[in-house]
């Protein structure tokens, strides 16, 4: 029999909201970690990004929360980046709404007044950047003397990211007792510190969530022409709903968007240097397939959660076969299958050789024109022929 969410002691009102949204069977990790933390229990949860995590601590978070105060939040949830601070909040308001409680995200990059405006009229549960929060904290525009849950999510990007200490300023500020439930791909060396210091008794969850591996999708890689390279690029992309394309840097990221929009794809580019406002929106409309291609840097592709991703292109061969997985990882998600494209100039061929070595590829580099009628079904086309 399939565990339910009523299963896991989740209650009847949260249970039809999640429902209405499609969603009723648990994954791994909600299924092993929500019962505890219903149970009030501190949790530290080491599974990956896309693996349910946001249920697994907003779901219990929801159902013990109690009102709270103007500007005296009870629940927070730390996370590394803006888009993920939307992410979380926008995945958690129906269930929140549902209950009467009020969320809301504060990330840096939006406007300041009105974040303070949201938390004088009273927040239950804030999803925020360490950043900003100490920013309202230093302001006096929020006190987190009342919090009962804490939740650091993503603990790994943001020790990558050199938030650690931001993490660390604002747990000692919460010294009201607390329920602290924290998840992290990694749980080594300074995220292991974090648990060991500000965690009660934790249990541990571990959730062997698949790898991205290069056996779960297609790869294809295509030598091309300098001066044809973006004709390519779109070629590819007009056979499918959503393509993400991958550049090395910002400026090309913007170069290649308005490139394409003159070909006639429906592109947007999302990178640091863009306003928050001009990334959710290209988010917004790449996830509702208003945006058939979303062009990215590797730092803002962390924001990216959108299943259903036909084809990552490798506009720029990456630099390391990290970033290789890390990319191609946007598509064949939840089970389904994807398209990996590398565009390869003539003096890229060795390193990009070097690097299908790494991640255990051996694909023929067969060069390729626009015009090309391969183009169309990639996947469809065996390049060892």
């Amino acid at each position: 029999m399939k565990t339910t969410f009523a299963d896991l002691g989740v209650s009847d009102d949260l249970c039809a909201a999640l429902a209405s949204r499609g969603i009723t069977e648990p994954f791994s990790i909600q299924t092993i970690a929500i019962p505890d933390a219903l149970a009030g229990r501190d949790v530290c949860g080491k599974a990956k990004t896309g693996s349910g995590k946001t249920l697994a601590f907003g779901i219990p978070v929801l159902e013990r929360i109690g009102r709270a105060k103007p500007k005296r939040p009870l629940a927070i949830a730390l996370v590394p980046t803006r888009e993920l601070a939307v992410q979380v909040s926008e995945e958690l308001e129906p269930l929140a709404k549902s209950r009467g409680v009020k969320i809301a995200a504060v990330y840096g990059g939006a406007n300041i007044e009105r974040q303070i405006t949201k938390l004088e009229k009273g927040v239950d549960f804030v999803v925020a950047t360490p950043g900003r929060m100490i920013d309202l904290v230093e302001r006096k525009a929020v006190t987190l003397a009342d919090l009962t849950h804490v939740i650091v999510d993503e603990a790994d990007r943001m020790a990558d990211m050199g938030f650690l200490p931001q993490v660390e300023w604002l747990l000692r500020q919460a010294d009201n007792p607390h329920q602290t439930l924290l998840f992290s791909a990694t749980l080594d060396g300074v995220v292991d510190s974090l648990v060991r210091r500000y965690q009660s008794d934790p249990v541990f969850h571990e959730v062997e969530s698949p790898e991205v591996t290069v056996d779960q999708m297609t790869h294809r890689f295509i030598q091309v022409h300098a001066m044809d390279k973006i004709k390519v690029a779109a070629a590819i992309s007009e056979s499918v709903d959503r393509t993400i394309m991958f550049t090395a840097t910002k400026h090309m990221a913007d170069r290649l968007a308005r490139s394409l929009v003159d070909l006639g794809v429906n592109a947007a580019a999302i990178h640091g240097d863009l306003r928050q406002s001009h990334r959710e929106k290209a988010l917004n409309d790449f996830g509702d397939g208003k945006l058939a291609v979303l062009v990215a840097t590797d730092v803002a592709a962390r924001g990216i959660h959108v299943d259903d991703v036909a084809v990552v292109i490798h506009f720029d061969p990456p630099a390391e076969h990290k970033t290789y997985l890390h990319r191609s990882g946007r598509t064949a998600r939840a089970g389904s299958k994807g398209l990996v494209v590398t565009l390869v100039l003539y003096n890229e061929e060795l390193e990009v050789r070097r690097m299908q070595k790494r991640v255990g590829l051996n694909v023929p580099v067969v060069e390729m024109y626009s015009n090309d009628p391969r183009l169309e079904d990639l996947a469809g086309w065996d390049p060892s022929i």
